[in-house]
């Protein structure tokens, strides 16, 4: 005869269980909950709002050509906090140090009128402020303003949209490619999978961008290959850190990486240019990712690679720091576990 199973209650869960922490430590997450979460949307506030509301030339290196007595009376009249002015013997070498990118812009007196040099592909708010304090000074004097831009963005796209669009793709474009690797990719012991599928990834989608961007709206020009290359190290900068985060923290870390260089990482990218935030936001800003990204395909496809060492030393510096997260995190995970004695089953 087969043995009868008699139908046991279920035990119910205690009491306390039910009943959640104490009051005291109840009120102290709360508090805690409340408190973090404000501060989350404080910050997300200041970076979306502050573009707008303290937007301005703020330390906008600025060259200044002409006679020396006319020079130093302009130059001591500007606001020191919007302009860093440099003063240039003549014409030709302020156009060199705009070129070179030591200053973003500047004014040449003559006594017959002035010229205002800008670089609109350097950053179009700064060209406009340029612009008009060149402007706004003939105007005073009753003379000739005659603008002249010497590092233009391409004619197909004048006023640099497509550049200026594509932060937030090179965002997503490290976000999603670390989603869906640690879905087909899950537990530690797929950790090497995953960062051969986001570097390749990142190489191929930065060949695609680059000549979406190029070839396709005419956005940038310049070496195509080193433009690619720029782009596919923005998004490795971006993807190879969420992993590091998802090795650490779980699913948690990704969405707190993602979010913040959504809501912080974008707004702050200065793709418009970098001359726009307070000091302080502006730094924060081109020491993440995406503003990183931003002005590595600026300097390589507009200036032919001036300036580009600082923003490629920075997203290099992400990829490895994610590298060696993802490496203690595997060495963790892979440590010998204890063997214990098995217990024998009776049939």
């Amino acid at each position: 005869m087969s043995p009868k199973h008699e139908n046991r209650p279920v035990p119910a869960p205690a009491a306390d269980t039910l009943a959640g922490p104490p009051p005291a430590t109840a009120a102290r997450m709360l508090l805690g909950i409340v408190l973090g979460l404000t501060a989350v949307v404080v910050v997300m506030l200041c970076a979306f709002a502050l573009p707008s509301v303290k937007g301005g030339p703020h330390h906008v290196p600025l060259g200044l050509a002409g006679p020396r007595p006319a020079t130093q009376a302009l130059q001591n009249g500007l606001d020191k906090n919007a302009w860093d002015v440099t003063l240039y013997p003549d014409a030709q070498t302020l156009q060199s140090a705009i070129e070179q990118r030591d200053v973003a812009g500047g004014l040449a007196l003559a006594p017959g009128g002035l010229t205002v040099y800008t670089a609109t592909a350097g950053g179009q708010q700064a060209t406009a402020a340029i612009t008009a304090l060149g402007t706004g000074m003939a105007a005073q004097q009753q003379s000739k303003a005659t603008v002249s831009d010497l590092v233009p963005f391409p004619a197909d796209d004048p006023r640099g949209a497509g550049f200026t669009a594509s932060a937030l793709p090179m965002i997503f474009g490290g976000i999603m490619p670390a989603i869906v690797l640690l879905r087909l990719f899950p537990g530690h012991v797929n950790l090497r999978r995953r960062v051969t599928g986001a570097i390749l990834f990142a190489l191929v989608a930065g060949a695609a961008v680059a000549a979406v961007l190029e070839f396709g709206f005419g956005s940038l020009h310049g070496t195509y290959w080193l433009t690619a290359l720029g782009l596919s190290l923005g998004m490795a900068a971006l993807s190879i850190p969420f992993l590091a985060l998802e090795s650490l923290l779980g699913f948690a870390g990704l969405g707190a990486g993602a979010a913040v260089m959504m809501l912080i990482g974008n707004p702050l990218s200065g793709m418009a240019g970098p001359y726009w935030l307070p000091t302080g936001w502006a730094t924060l800003g081109q020491l993440l990712p995406p503003g990183a990204s931003g002005s590595l395909v600026r300097a390589l496809s507009f200036f032919d690679g001036t300036g580009a060492a600082t923003p490629a030393w920075t997203l290099a510096a992400w990829v490895v720091a994610g590298l060696l997260i993802i490496l203690i995190a595997g060495r963790r995970t892979t440590r010998p576990a204890r063997t214990e004695t098995p217990v024998p089953v009776a049939v």
